[in-house]
């Protein structure tokens, strides 16, 4: 989501970091969408229930590239955004103190909202709580930054790993029948009260204080690492750190590769979760940042990923409009297909979505300054109603 202070003209806005989002929003809906259409992904028993080689193939392919990688992208992208609207109201000397304030509020806001009334696997509720914590790190060095997230991210990683593998003989076949078949009902065939409620005790099952450890210690590195690249200006002048964009685009493809596709060279062990996710997935989300900041130096390269900056302008009015969509496929207020729909159909139906999101953000940006959201959450913020259309249309 974006957080800048003021809008940017066309020819300041910094085109990677739109796509960046952009990309975020495809691979969180890649994610969302099968645990939206199942309850299989939250209470266990995918693999028996899309028992075909090609779905398992599927669920492999997302396993790797998207699960853990796309909203860890996202929480990247949103600690870079504060950190840059922070700069952006220290030049104007404006105290930067409540306006995030109420910038966070209002995201708990749009949170509340999404999470019991659309979808339990809501995200903005969570960045909205967390970032209450970044207060705490604004005036730090971005260095101080990036050693408080790895020592988050190492914090409960390494010794619950070595606790798993330690009881490895007895992990596995975690599937809660009675929460799928609560699931199917409520949301295959029941009522829009049926699936408020149902929304209810999933989200509180995600969100148990058990949990909430995990949550907080994998998404506040992330916000660290967005604002400390931020500090550091890499994102802002690419060609100026070259070398280190470069150095750092390798290391983390490496740790990428050996921590979310290695675990399937030994059979995929469930003990080796936790380091496939937070570690994996946080090394997978900075790999991707810096492989789009790349292409954007070549011109194939920026005509290929330029698509990805119409979405990212307005992401966040695009991540509710995919839970709207899913609610409407899925849901048993909608057309039903709850249960129904295989991998397959869910990769090929994000797809479908996507091009239509990326079409439709094209258009809308030619004659509005921001997304629907971008201007709620901006009027808000400030206090004031913001300007929405564009005085003339300009080509994007």
């Amino acid at each position: 989501m974006s957080s800048s202070a003021g809008p940017l003209k066309e020819s300041q806005r910094l085109g990677w970091i739109d796509a960046a989002r952009g990309l975020a929003i495809l691979g969180i809906f890649m994610v969302n969408v099968p645990a939206f259409n199942a309850p299989y992904f939250l209470y266990g028993g995918a693999e028996q229930i899309w028992p075909s080689s090609v779905s398992h193939t599927v669920q492999a392919i997302i396993d790797i590239f998207f699960q853990a990688s796309f909203y860890t992208l996202f929480s990247f992208m949103f600690g870079f955004g504060l950190q840059m609207m922070k700069a952006r109201l220290d030049e104007k000397a404006i105290p930067y103190r409540p306006v995030i304030f109420r910038r966070l509020i209002v995201l708990i806001g749009f949170g509340l909202i999404h999470a019991f009334l659309i979808w339990h696997g809501d995200i903005l509720l969570s960045y909205g709580v967390l970032g209450m914590v970044l207060f705490a790190f604004f005036h730090v060095k971005a260095r101080t930054m990036v050693i408080w997230g790895l020592s988050m991210l190492m914090f409960l990683v390494i010794p619950l790993t070595l606790s798993l593998y330690a009881v490895r003989d007895y992990l596995g076949n975690n599937v809660n029948y009675q929460a799928i078949e609560s699931a199917k009902d409520n949301y295959g065939n029941g009522g829009i009260v049926d699936i408020w409620q149902q929304n209810w005790m999933d989200w509180s099952y995600s969100n148990s204080p058990a949990n909430i450890p995990f949550l907080a210690l994998s998404l506040i590195p992330m916000f660290l690492f967005g604002m400390a690249i931020c500090k550091k200006r890499w994102l802002h002048e690419p060609a100026d750190h070259l070398q280190s964009i470069k150095i750092t685009w390798a290391f983390s493809g490496v740790v990428f590769l050996l921590f979310k596709a290695g675990p399937y060279l030994v059979g995929n062990p469930e003990w080796m979760q936790l380091l496939q996710d937070n570690i994996g997935g946080s090394a997978s989300a900075v790999f991707y940042v810096l492989s789009i900041t790349l292409l954007f130096r070549t011109k194939t390269g920026e005509r290929i990923v330029h698509p990805l900056t119409w979405v990212g302008r307005m992401s966040l009015s695009n991540y509710i409009f995919q839970s709207l969509v899913s609610f409407i496929l899925f849901y048993s207020v909608g057309f039903g297909l709850y249960g129904h729909v295989p991998p397959l159909g869910s990769f090929l139906l994000v797809v479908g979505v996507f091009v239509l999101q990326v079409v439709a953000s094209r258009a809308w940006l030619k004659k509005y300054r921001y997304g629907p959201l971008e201007w709620l959450w901006r009027s808000l913020t400030y206090g004031k109603k913001q300007p929405l259309k564009r005085k003339q249309t300009v080509a994007s």
